[in-house]
Protein backbone atom coordinates (compact mmCIF):
# COMPACT_ATOMS: atom_id res chain seq x y z
CA UNK A 1 0.00 0.00 0.00
CA UNK A 2 1.51 3.19 -0.96
CA UNK A 3 1.68 5.79 1.96
CA UNK A 4 0.10 8.22 -0.40
CA UNK A 5 -3.05 6.50 -0.36
CA UNK A 6 -3.82 5.81 3.51
CA UNK A 7 -3.97 7.81 6.95
CA UNK A 8 -2.19 6.62 9.67
CA UNK A 9 -4.74 6.86 13.27
CA UNK A 10 -3.51 6.89 16.18
CA UNK A 11 -4.65 4.24 18.66
CA UNK A 12 -5.46 6.60 21.19
CA UNK A 13 -7.96 8.61 19.23
CA UNK A 14 -10.30 5.46 19.10
CA UNK A 15 -12.46 4.19 21.72
CA UNK A 16 -11.92 0.76 23.00
CA UNK A 17 -14.72 -0.76 21.41
CA UNK A 18 -13.85 0.93 17.98
CA UNK A 19 -10.38 -0.53 18.43
CA UNK A 20 -11.23 -3.80 19.46
CA UNK A 21 -13.87 -3.86 16.34
CA UNK A 22 -11.08 -3.07 14.24
CA UNK A 23 -8.83 -5.57 15.49
CA UNK A 24 -11.66 -8.39 15.86
CA UNK A 25 -12.24 -7.67 11.50
CA UNK A 26 -8.78 -8.12 10.58
CA UNK A 27 -7.89 -10.98 12.81
CA UNK A 28 -11.41 -12.67 11.34
CA UNK A 29 -9.88 -12.51 7.58
CA UNK A 30 -9.64 -15.15 5.55
CA UNK A 31 -5.98 -16.34 5.37
CA UNK A 32 -4.65 -14.62 8.79
CA UNK A 33 -2.11 -17.27 9.94
CA UNK A 34 -0.39 -17.81 13.50
CA UNK A 35 1.45 -20.67 12.89
CA UNK A 36 0.81 -23.95 14.46
CA UNK A 37 -0.99 -22.87 17.54
CA UNK A 38 -4.31 -22.85 17.91
CA UNK A 39 -5.51 -19.23 19.26
CA UNK A 40 -9.05 -17.81 20.83
CA UNK A 41 -10.38 -14.54 19.32
CA UNK A 42 -9.65 -13.29 22.41
CA UNK A 43 -6.10 -13.83 22.08
CA UNK A 44 -5.45 -12.98 19.14
CA UNK A 45 -7.02 -9.37 20.15
CA UNK A 46 -4.90 -9.07 23.05
CA UNK A 47 -1.17 -10.32 20.73
CA UNK A 48 -2.33 -7.51 18.16
CA UNK A 49 -3.46 -4.95 20.77
CA UNK A 50 -0.17 -5.25 22.07
CA UNK A 51 1.82 -4.95 18.83
CA UNK A 52 -0.16 -1.87 18.41
CA UNK A 53 0.65 -0.53 22.04
CA UNK A 54 4.47 -1.85 21.65
CA UNK A 55 4.63 0.97 18.06
CA UNK A 56 5.02 -2.50 15.62
CA UNK A 57 1.56 -1.66 14.31
CA UNK A 58 -0.73 0.60 12.89
CA UNK A 59 -4.53 1.57 11.70
CA UNK A 60 -4.29 2.58 8.68
CA UNK A 61 -7.44 4.40 6.68
CA UNK A 62 -7.38 3.26 3.06
CA UNK A 63 -8.22 6.33 1.19
CA UNK A 64 -9.13 4.66 -2.12
CA UNK A 65 -11.31 1.48 -0.33
CA UNK A 66 -12.58 4.11 2.63
CA UNK A 67 -11.83 1.00 4.99
CA UNK A 68 -8.96 0.15 7.89
CA UNK A 69 -6.31 -2.17 8.21
CA UNK A 70 -3.46 -2.84 10.46
CA UNK A 71 -0.03 -2.39 9.04
CA UNK A 72 3.58 -3.45 10.17
CA UNK A 73 5.04 -0.45 10.66
CA UNK A 74 8.03 0.49 8.70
Amino acid sequence: MDTDDYIEIPSQQLDADTLTAIIEEFVNREGTDYGLAEYSLEQKVAQVKSQIDQGKVIIAFDIVTESCTLLLKD
